[in-house]
């Protein structure tokens, strides 16, 4: 099979919360750092509802900060649409500023929440990322300067939370398994960056909840693969999306 190598080396990973991303596919992006890709973190919320104790201007604030961290330990650059934690709905005005955000990054390669999951903000984050990535590279579909090399682009889901359907609670049948067993501490490490939500699930659980539930769920995709530790996705083949799984090609997934 001859490798496809798109034009653009820019994978953007559109997701609803601070930390969403580190949660889920942060491994995956640290391998596709690692080979030379220039990678967004985008959020449509700050996560001013992620305390328990600060009004929400202040915790946004604190999140903001923290999704800028973690994206440094990446290489990457942070990104947040101002929508409001619980209140992400796919409508003109959000769909106009997804749209937007894709036309300025021009990705090639997106990671979102998939079509169903634990709450609404990621189903609705699920409809912005999949009208963004078939729209933005449409000449009249955003007044912003469209750049070269724009194209649909490669689009993948990530694991819901658990990994379960949560409708049926049978886990997600993924497409493509990527070990990230070399990179999970960095992974880690880009986590750890969002220490608002980890103080108080320590303070709550009496344990590092936060770092060892990731660890737990990469285990289990992990050991499906045969490795320590990987992520799963499952890849958008509808028309038109490249049809290749560029994953498997380019990280030796399965």
């Amino acid at each position: 099979m001859t490798l496809i190598i798109p034009q653009r080396k820019v994978a953007l990973a559109f997701l609803a919360h601070p930390d969403d991303a580190e949660i889920l596919c942060a491994g995956t992006l640290l391998r596709l750092a690692d080979l030379g890709w220039e990678l967004h973190i985008a959020t449509a919320t700050p996560g001013d509802c992620g305390s328990n104790a600060l009004p929400p201007d202040e915790i946004a604030k604190i999140r903001r900060a923290e999704g800028t961290a973690a994206a440094q330990v990446l290489g990457a650059t942070y990104h947040c649409l101002e929508e409001r934690d619980v209140n992400v709905v796919f409508d003109k005005a959000t769909n106009r500023k997804a749209i937007d955000l894709f036309r300025q990054i021009a990705p090639s390669l997106v990671f979102t929440h998939p079509r169903l999951d634990y709450m609404l903000d990621h189903e609705q984050v699920h409809q912005l990322a999949r009208s963004a990535a078939f729209a933005y590279s449409i000449p009249n579909a955003s007044q912003l300067p469209l750049v070269e090399g724009s194209t649909i682009p490669w689009l993948y889901y990530c694991d819901p939370i658990e990994g379960s359907d949560p409708y049926s609670g049978e886990v997600v049948n993924p497409t493509v398994r990527v070990d990230i067993s070399e990179v999970m501490d960095r992974k880690s490490e880009m986590l750890a960056c969002h220490s608002s939500q980890r103080e108080w699930l320590r303070a709550h659980h009496g344990m590092d909840e936060y770092i060892e539930s990731m660890k737990r769920h990469s285990a289990m995709r992990g050991q499906e693969l045969g490795s320590q530790y990987a992520e799963a996705f499952v890849q958008h083949r509808g028309h038109p999306y490249p049809q290749s799984d560029i994953l498997q090609e380019l990280l030796g997934g399965e």
